[in-house]
């Protein structure tokens, strides 16, 4: 299982950075998302989640990305498979 910690948080916003993805935090009433916005990659994130929902909302959202191994480091590969094989739990 994965922890729902701040580094948690800290190595997901990493790996999609890497991955060519903007993170952002914007306040209103939505649902997190991913868009492609003018060949911008951007993740949208409510600022008013608490940590737990933002880290399974990102993970949920890495599973389905199509995200180029070349991009990565070795150790943003395994953490990308982890995400993969981790059921997420609340």
């Amino acid at each position: 299982m994965l922890p729902l910690t701040t580094h948690t948080l800290e190595k997901l916003e990493m790996l999609l950075r890497t991955a060519g993805y903007k993170v952002r935090y914007e306040k209103g009433n939505f649902k997190t998302g991913a868009c492609l916005l003018q060949n911008s990659k951007i993740i949208v994130v409510n600022k008013f989640s608490n940590l737990d929902s933002r880290i399974i909302a990102i993970t949920e959202l890495a599973r389905e990305l199509e995200i180029d191994h070349k991009l990565l480091d070795e150790k943003q590969i395994a953490f990308l498979q982890q995400l993969k094989q981790t059921q997420l739990e609340l």
